[in-house]
C-alpha cells in the first residue's frame, strides 16, 4: 500500500469539521478542504469556514484561493488537492480531506473529462442571450445539440446550461460526447469515510441551528461588505452558494427576513439531500452515522489504522 490520504465526506451540518478536529488531537494531520464555497475569500460565515483559532490548531489547505468574482473548477481543485496532499505527505503528516462538495471529490478520486477551459467571451455571450430569451430557451437550444446533457438538467439550471453550451460552442462537440484521455492515477491511496445520518430530522434541526448561528454572526453584514468591495452579481458561482443566494435576494428587497430564512433552510435541506444521493452512489472504505454515540471513536480507529498502513508502506 502506498502513501495514504484520508477522506471524510458528508452532507452539510453532519459534523465533519468537529470529527476532523477531534482526530487532530490524536494524529499529526493537516486538513485539505473539499468545499466549493470555502475557496472564495471573504465568504466566511455562510460557508462555515474554519476560524482563525481552528486554523492555528490544525493547518488547513485550499481555503481563500480566489476572489468571489472569479470562477473555480473541479479540474483546478483536483490539481490543487493533489499538490496539497503531496506537500502534507512530504512533511510526514496525514492528509485529511474534509468536505461536502461531492463533484470535487469525484474529480479527485476518479479524474475528470478533458474539457475546454472556461472562455469569458463565450460565457458573456451566453449570459446576454439568457438575459434576452431566458434560460429555458437556452435549455431548448442545448436539447438540440446535446439532448443527453439537456435531459439531466432543469430548464433554469443556469450554471450547468451555460457550461454545456460553452463547451459545445468552443469544441463543436456535445458535453456528453467528450470523454477523457487516459486518466492519471493518484500518487497516493485514498482511504474514504462517508457520514450518512440515519436520523434525517436531526440533520434538518442541525441545519436550522447552524443557519441561525450564521445570521447571528453577521451573514447579512458579511454579504453587504462583499458587495461594497467587489463587482458582484447574483449569477456568479460564489453568489449562487446556498445561504448567500437567499441573503442576496433579501438585500435586494425580494422578501423579508422570515421568508429568507425559510428559503435558505429549504435550499440547504435540498443540498443535503443531493449530497446524500451522491454519497449513496459512491464506494467508501467505511460508512458512519455521525449521530451514533461511537462515531468519533470508530472514525479515529479507522484513521489510525490507515495511518499505520501508510507509514508501513
Amino acid at each position: 500500500m502506498g502513501k495514504v490520504a484520508l477522506a471524510l465526506l458528508g452532507p452539510t451540518a453532519s459534523g465533519k469539521s468537529a470529527l476532523a478536529l477531534h482526530l487532530a488531537d490524536r494524529l499529526e494531520l493537516e486538513i485539505v478542504s473539499v468545499d466549493a464555497g470555502q475557496v472564495y475569500r471573504g465568504l466566511d460565515i455562510g460557508t462555515a469556514k474554519p476560524s482563525a483559532a481552528e486554523r492555528r490548531r490544525v493547518p488547513h489547505h485550499l481555503l481563500d484561493l480566489v476572489e468571489p468574482t472569479e470562477a473555480y473548477s473541479a479540474g483546478r481543485f483536483r490539481a490543487d488537492a493533489i499538490a496539497a496532499v503531496r506537500e502534507v505527505l512530504a512533511r510526514g503528516r496525514l492528509p485529511l480531506l474534509v468536505g461536502g462538495t461531492m463533484l470535487y471529490y469525484r474529480a479527485l478520486a476518479h479524474g475528470i473529462d478533458a474539457l475546454p477551459a472556461a472562455d469569458a467571451v463565450l460565457r458573456a455571450e451566453i449570459e446576454r442571450e439568457a438575459a434576452r430569451a431566458g434560460w429555458p430557451a437556452l435549455h431548448a437550444e442545448l436539447a438540440r445539440v446535446d439532448p443527453q446533457t439537456a435531459r439531466r438538467l432543469e430548464p433554469n439550471d443556469a450554471q450547468r446550461i451555460q457550461r454545456a453550451l460553452e463547451v459545445y460552442r468552443a469544441s463543436g462537440k456535445p458535453l456528453s460526447a467528450l470523454h477523457s484521455a487516459p486518466r492519471q492515477p493518484l500518487p497516493f491511496v485514498l482511504a474514504s469515510c462517508a457520514l450518512i445520518p440515519a436520523d434525517r430530522a436531526r440533520l434538518h434541526r442541525r441545519i436550522a441551528e447552524r443557519f441561525e448561528r450564521m445570521l447571528a454572526l453577521g451573514l447579512l453584514d458579511e454579504l453587504r461588505g462583499l458587495r461594497e468591495r467587489h463587482a458582484l452579481h447574483p449569477a456568479l458561482p460564489s453568489m449562487r452558494s446556498v445561504g448567500y443566494r437567499q441573503a442576496w435576494a433579501f438585500l435586494e428587497g425580494a422578501y423579508g427576513v422570515a421568508e429568507m430564512r425559510d428559503k435558505a433552510l429549504a435550499a440547504t435541506r435540498q443540498l443535503a439531500k443531493r449530497q446524500l444521493t451522491w454519497l449513496r452512489a459512491m464506494r467508501f472504505d467505511a460508512v458512519l452515522d455521525p449521530f451514533a454515540p461511537d462515531a468519533s471513536e470508530r472514525f479515529c480507529g479507522l484513521a489510525q489504522e490507515r495511518a499505520r498502513e501508510g507509514r508501513a508502506a
